[in-house]
C-alpha cells in the first residue's frame, strides 16, 4: 500500500508541485494551507509522514507540532525558507526529523522521505558492532579497527563504512546510500559518494588504487567485499 504524505505549505504551486512529483514517484499525497487544516486533515487521514511548512497563517508549523506530537508520533520533515540555526534546531526539538531549506530538489526530497521512512519503519536493532574479516566496526563507541589499529574517519565515512559492512557482498547504488545516510552528515547528489569513497579508501586500504574492502561495481556502485 502506498504510503501517505502530508503536506502543509501556505503556497498553492509549492503544494501542487510537491504534490505532483510525489505522487510519480508512488506516494499517496494529501495537501493543506496552513496547522489548523492540517490538524483536521491529519486527524482523518493518519499520514505516514508529514512536510511542513514553518512560516504560515492561522497556524505555523511550530505551533502544529506542538499539538501534534501530544497525538501521535509522525515522523516531520520541515520545509522552511530560514536559515537561521536556532529556527531549525528548535524545529528539531519539537520533534521534527529533518528539515530540507528552500529552495530545494523534489529529488532530495523524495530522498529525504525516504531515508526517514526507512529509520521510522525498523523493527529490529542494528547489531553494534559489525564484524568482516580484520575490520571491526563498533556503533556505540563510534571506532573502527582493521587487525586492531585504530582507523580514524570523519562521522561521514564513518557511517558510509557501516552503511556498507551491513550487508557485505550486497551492491549499493550511490542513490542507495544516500537514501541511507540522509539526515546525517550526507547532502548534495549522487557524487558525493564518489568523494566519501575515495577517502574512506585512502584510509582503510592497504592500496587505495587496487580496494580489497571497499568495491567499486561498474554501472551500480559499491559494495563492502564478502568474506571469501
Amino acid at each position: 500500500m502506498a504510503k501517505t504524505i502530508l503536506v502543509v505549505d501556505d503556497t498553492e504551486s509549492l503544494r501542487t508541485l510537491v504534490k505532483s512529483y510525489l505522487t510519480q514517484e508512488g506516494f499517496r499525497v494529501v495537501t493543506a494551507v496552513n496547522g489548523r487544516e492540517a490538524l483536521f486533515i491529519a486527524r482523518q487521514e493518519k499520514p505516514d509522514l508529514i512536510l511542513l511548512d514553518l512560516m504560515m497563517p492561522e497556524m505555523g508549523g511550530y505551533e502544529f507540532m506542538r499539538v501534534y506530537s501530544r497525538e501521535a508520533a509522525t515522523p516531520i520533515i520541515l520545509l522552511t525558507a530560514k536559515i537561521d540555526e536556532n529556527d531549525k534546531v528548535l524545529g528539531l526539538e519539537l520533534g521534527a526529523d529533518d528539515y530540507v531549506t528552500k529552495p530545494f530538489s523534489m529529488r532530495e526530497l523524495a530522498a529525504r522521505i525516504r531515508a526517514v521512512l526507512r529509520r521510522g519503519g525498523k523493527t529490529t536493532p542494528e547489531a553494534e558492532v559489525l564484524r568482516v574479516g580484520e575490520v571491526v566496526l563498533d556503533r556505540n563507541g563510534r571506532f573502527v579497527k582493521i587487525a586492531d589499529k585504530n582507523i580514524d574517519l570523519t562521522p561521514s565515512e564513518f557511517d558510509l563504512l557501516a552503511a556498507l559492512m551491513t550487508s557485505p557482498g550486497r551492491a549499493y547504488s550511490r542513490m542507495d546510500l544516500l537514501d541511507i545516510l540522509q539526515g546525517t552528515a550526507f547532502e548534495g547528489y549522487e557524487r558525493t559518494i564518489d568523494v566519501h569513497i575515495r577517502n574512506l579508501r585512502s584510509k582503510i586500504e592497504p592500496d587505495p588504487s587496487n580496494p580489497i574492502y571497499v568495491e567499486t561495481v561498474y554501472g551500480v556502485g559499491y559494495r563492502f567485499a564478502a568474506e571469501s
